[in-house]
């Protein structure tokens, strides 16, 4: 896995010069991107960007498509497998009401469906596993929607040459103290409770995904401002949960506030705790790179805890436990 890992910059730049085809969909005021997993974390980094843009987006996890749907919706299913029974479910859907669809996946029940309905679909080998299949995924769909998302070239471009960047910082050539994945790896000790601002939801709840799968631990995030709400209750008892702070380097001014009064209480209470800050630049920069990162880490853990980051049994249990049903 790691030596996936290291050519994730180098996967990411083929994957957009790719010869995938791209696609402009006109008339449209509603995309929906149907995606689990790592296929979710894509969508939630589309919503993200789009996030300041008039297009109304949802980011499906399961298998119903909002009853919002209609003729003028994009509906992205992305299925690494392509064999996603959740995403599978909200494809159909979206066919049976004319929604404007496109699907990426390494082939499967999603291909043969897209084939059998004349559904526009682009096949994306997986490399290695879903979760480390990300950046090939993720840039093969800005090579062939970027115009229609409203993505610039440059913003791609910059994204990558920031995880060239920070490969050279993070890979396994850099086992040394400047490795800021390795020492967050060596830190985590409990059970990680990941905060993080809005625009990077993705990235705590990719992290918090990744340390299941990857180094086989519980792990929790939730959003800082609504934390303080509820969650932050918890510090005042003592436990083996460890606090990760994701940061923004253009989070709200209200959102900064809350940073440091979230500390200044976790230091009250002798709570130790570490900060994760973003880089400078757009936000698909700062994302793919904090990904990157936070990825990283939880592969540094795994090896810290004798653990084969690979195998994923109990998933592979509940999948084996699924009714399939006939296409």
């Amino acid at each position: 896995m790691y030596a996936v890992y290291d050519r994730w910059s180098e996967i990411a730049r083929e994957s957009f010069e790719s010869e995938q085809n791209m696609v402009n969909f006109d008339h449209i005021n509603h995309i929906v991107f149907a995606g689990m997993g790592g296929s979710g974390t894509i969508g939630d980094i589309f919503s993200s960007i789009l996030s300041r843009s008039k297009i109304h987006v949802n980011v499906v996890k399961g298998y119903v498509l909002p009853k919002t749907a209609d003729s003028n919706t994009l509906v992205v299913s992305i299925s690494v497998s392509g064999n996603t029974a959740e995403t599978l479910s909200v494809l159909e859907s979206a066919q049976k009401i004319n929604c404007k669809t496109i699907a990426f996946s390494s082939g499967g029940r999603i291909l043969d469906f897209c084939t059998k309905n004349k559904i526009q679909h682009r096949v994306v080998p997986q490399i290695h596993s879903p979760r480390a299949s990300f950046v090939s995924y993720l840039y093969s769909i800005l090579k062939v929607l970027h115009v229609t998302l409203g993505i610039k070239q440059e913003d791609i471009l910059e994204s990558i040459e920031e995880l060239e960047k920070i490969g050279t910082r993070i890979n396994s050539s850099n086992l040394t103290d400047s490795n800021m994945s390795l020492n967050l790896a060596k830190w985590i000790t409990g059970i990680p409770m990941i905060y993080y601002p809005f625009g990077l939801q993705s990235t705590g709840i990719r992290f918090k995904n990744s340390l299941n799968e990857n180094a086989k631990i519980h792990a929790s995030a939730e959003d800082v401002i609504e934390a303080c709400h509820n969650g932050v209750v918890s510090w005042e008892k003592k436990s083996n949960f460890q606090p990760i702070l994701i940061e923004g380097q253009d989070d709200h001014i209200k959102t900064k506030e809350r940073w440091q009064i979230l500390k200044k209480l976790l230091q009250q209470n002798d709570i130790e705790y570490k900060e994760i800050i973003s880089i400078k630049g757009g936000i698909l920069s700062k994302l793919v790179n904090l990904i990157y990162l936070l990825d990283y880490t939880t592969i540094y853990l795994a090896i810290k805890l004798n653990t084969d980051p690979t195998p994923v049994k109990s998933i592979d249990f509940i999948k084996k436990n699924l009714k399939i049903e006939k296409i």
